[in-house]
């Protein structure tokens, strides 16, 4: 007897069913809406680091000029031969000896404050664009004014310093400028009794007692980038102040 082997049948290949390719598409999409969320998350951190960093560094460069120049009000060389009354002539809206001055205003972009110092070559006395009176020059008068305007060019708000007729961009963002004065209302020693605005400064002769000065900047922070929505319950603005004492009152 002879037997035969049966016939190999052949394999049915199966492929993937409907079902089992949607599902796969689901799952894809959902990792592909994760991924998104990842790279967009990470994207506004360094978004929002890279505007802190700017911003902190604005806010140094901001408040160190001004204070650097402020506290400088009223400074003169060689005491034994000049006087406030010598090297501070009646200018503008400075009276004779007056080496501050500021306007007020309630709403943005805020107050203006002046001051004016006279210097001698090679002193080293910094003004707002960053220079000083050079070796060898005579006896120079410096006035400078800080403000907050709007950039014609860019639209943006920046604090600035015009000093002899030429404007100084120092910081961008910066919306508002508020300044109060620390008076000594009694006219003797270096002692601030009252802090007031330059309309009460004004109406009650006060200038040539400011002690001290208080500023405040407003900045306009965007930390989540340019194009990118506002983060609910993220501040848009943030403000920093300082006490700037005037080393020719105080001493």
């Amino acid at each position: 007897m002879t037997l035969t082997r049966p016939a190999l049948q052949p394999s049915r290949q199966r492929g993937f069913t409907m079902i089992e390719l949607m599902v796969a598409v689901l799952i894809g999409l959902f990792l592909m809406v994760g991924l998104i969320g990842l790279l967009q998350s990470n994207r506004r951190a360094f978004y929002s680091q890279s505007a802190l960093a700017q911003l902190q560094d604005s806010e140094r460069l901001a408040t160190t000029m001004m204070n650097d120049v402020i506290e400088q009000a009223g400074y003169f060389p060689d005491p034994t031969t000049n006087t406030a009354l010598s090297a501070f002539a009646a200018s503008g809206s400075f009276a004779q000896s007056q080496t501050i001055y500021g306007t007020y205003s309630a709403s943005a972009p805020g107050d203006t404050i002046s001051v004016r110092y006279t210097t001698t070559g090679g002193d080293g006395v910094i003004n707002c664009s960053g220079g000083s009176n050079p070796t060898g020059g005579g006896l120079t008068t410096y006035t400078m004014t800080f403000s907050v305007v709007k950039n014609a060019t860019t639209n943006v708000w920046q604090l600035v310093c015009t000093m002899g007729g030429t404007v100084y961009q120092l910081v961008n963002n910066v919306t508002n400028l508020s300044v109060m004065y620390g008076v000594n209302t009694s006219g003797s020693g270096s002692n601030v009794d009252t802090y007031m605005n330059a309309s009460a400064v004004t109406a009650n002769l006060d200038w040539n007692n400011v002690v001290s000065v208080y500023i405040t900047l407003t900045f306009n922070i965007g930390l989540t980038g340019p194009g990118q929505p506002t983060i609910a319950g993220q501040v848009s603005t943030k403000q920093i102040s300082r006490t700037i004492s005037i080393m020719s009152q105080t001493g």
